[in-house]
């Protein structure tokens, strides 16, 4: 699968424009993308941002719900209705918005983050704070993954 990996740190321009990683582009090129789409995350201080894929990925969602029922409508207007669809200039940046600098609490530096079928938009000081606690929480659930096996293995002994 090729998508979204690693982080990268860019400063943000005198107009207010950031440059999106060249591998970010290349992966959104790929995808076929013309643009992006972005939109506030539920979870974090963050952006979601990416292409088909990170729309696949709502469609889908969407798709559990009966067309024109009360949830349905709800959903869509918090996932579409409160998303942006940016431009990439030829330069490959991107104009940070008031939506996006409001949520990620962003001004003078952009990280962007990959989720592998969507990336991030941070606050440097907010993404390491995440990161840090998003590592001891995978490996809290990677060990207790393992424990549960080792447990089921030796239970069966």
């Amino acid at each position: 699968m090729a998508g979204f990996v690693s982080h990268f740190t860019n400063r943000l321009d005198a107009k207010g424009r950031v440059s999106i990683p060249a591998p970010f582009r290349a992966v959104l090129a790929k995808d076929g993308y013309e643009g992006l789409y972005a939109i506030a995350s539920p979870h974090c201080p963050a952006v979601d941002a990416g292409g088909h894929a990170l729309l696949g990925e709502i469609e889908t969602r969407l798709e559990q719900f009966q067309k024109l029922s009360p949830d349905h409508d709800a959903l869509a207007v918090a996932l579409f209705g409160a998303s942006e669809t940016p431009k990439i200039d030829n330069d490959g940046r991107m104009m940070i918005s008031d939506m996006i600098r409001e949520h990620t609490g962003i001004d003078d530096q952009v990280t962007f983050a990959g989720l592998g079928y969507k990336f991030q938009i941070w606050q440097p000081d907010r993404f390491r704070e995440h990161r840090a606690e998003a590592q001891r929480r995978a490996l809290a659930m990677l060990s207790g993954a393992s424990a549960s096996a080792a447990t089921s293995e030796g239970g069966s002994a």
